[in-house]
Order: structure tokens, then sequence, then C-alpha cells
């Protein structure tokens, strides 16, 4: 039983010895960490105190992710890692834990958009791009009309639709629950973490 989560061992705030009164315990052990990477779904079952299973993902290529303005959660494909503010490390390795900033594919979402709100996003500045001309009853299309009243992008999000990636931050635990889901970055916090990435 190599790594050891008890602070028995360790000495008081003073510096002074502390004695164990018992020896190691199956509950305080400590296990390696899952250092989920992108590629072809893999998943390690563990089982823990009580029979409760951990799903320890060892590989992930995709996920939910959530777009918190327009209310639309979509199975996306997890492109990259892209910022991770705890460690450079896991960048480079291209690590998948919770926080980590990742690249997903925003086809899902920019085809999303398009059925809703019947307007194209993501268009190249000077290139002209039209919608399918799809036959549609006209109480579907008085509702597309009703829903352009309100429709309103930022900016920065679009520019991302022209490269066909968005930024996610990853909310869930791929190590404990073996699934990477989170959602789509914007407003201050994209800036935010944009100027993060710039710094780095």
């Amino acid at each position: 039983m190599g790594i050891c989560r008890d602070s028995r061992h360790k000495r008081r705030e003073t510096g002074g010895r502390r004695q164990s009164i018992h020896k190691k315990r199956k509950f305080e052990m400590g296990r390696q960490p899952a250092m989920t990477k992108i590629g072809e779904k893999k998943i390690a079952v563990v089982r823990g105190r009580g029979g409760n299973l951990k799903f320890r993902a060892q590989r992930l290529e995709t996920g939910n992710f959530s777009w918190g303005t327009e209310t639309c959660t979509r199975k996306v494909r997890i492109l990259d890692v892209n910022y991770n503010a705890s460690n450079n490390e896991l960048v480079r390795t291209k690590t998948l834990v919770k926080g980590a900033i990742v690249l997903v594919d925003a086809h899902p979402f920019k085809e999303w958009y398009q059925s809703h709100y019947g307007r194209v996003i993501g268009v190249k500045k000077g290139t002209k791009a039209e919608l399918e001309n799809k036959k549609v009853s006209n109480h579907v299309t008085r509702k597309i009309a009703l829903r352009q009243k309100a429709e309103k992008i930022e900016q920065a999000l679009d520019d991302q639709f022209v490269g066909g990636r968005l930024f996610a931050k990853i909310t869930s635990r791929p190590g404990q629950s073996g699934r990477c889901d989170g959602y789509i970055l914007e407003g201050p916090e994209l800036n935010f973490y944009k100027r993060q990435m710039a710094k780095r």
C-alpha cells in the first residue's frame, strides 16, 4: 500500500513529533492520478469504499458542452488543451482535468444556431453564405422571425465560429466520473482566459 493520504505521520504545527496510534488503513490509501489524455475512449472502473465505483477515464475524445446564453447542449469533439491555471505541464501533455480550458469543435453549435435562428454565423469578412432553402411551414417561419428579433451573438464568439473551434472549460472530473463535460466560454470570462493564454 504505497501512497498514503493520512496526516498521522506528519509533525504538529509546532514542529513536534507525533506518535502514530495505529497502522495504515485501507481507507487512507492514495491512488495514482488518472492523467486523462485525448484519444479513443478508454475507462477503467475502480471499486471504492462501500462498493462505490469510480470511473477513471484514461482517454476521452468527446464530451457534453453547453452554450449558456443559448441554453443549448451538444456532444462535441475535444480537439486540444489550451490552458491550465494549476500547471503548465498539464497543457504540454494535453491532460484533461477539471478547470482546464480546451478547444472543442464548433460545428454542432453552428448547425443548431442556423436551424434555430435561420441565420448563418461564423462567416469570413468579405464572403457571403446563404442558408439552404428548406421548405418549412408558415408557423415555423413566424417562430424563427420572432427569435431573430431577440438574437444577439458576441463578436468574440462569432470570430471563433469562423475558425470552427470554441474555447470551453471542463467542469466534470474525468478521473472520477469518466466524463469530460463543461461549458463554452463567453463574455468577461472568455476575455480573462484569452489574456491569460496570451501571457503564456
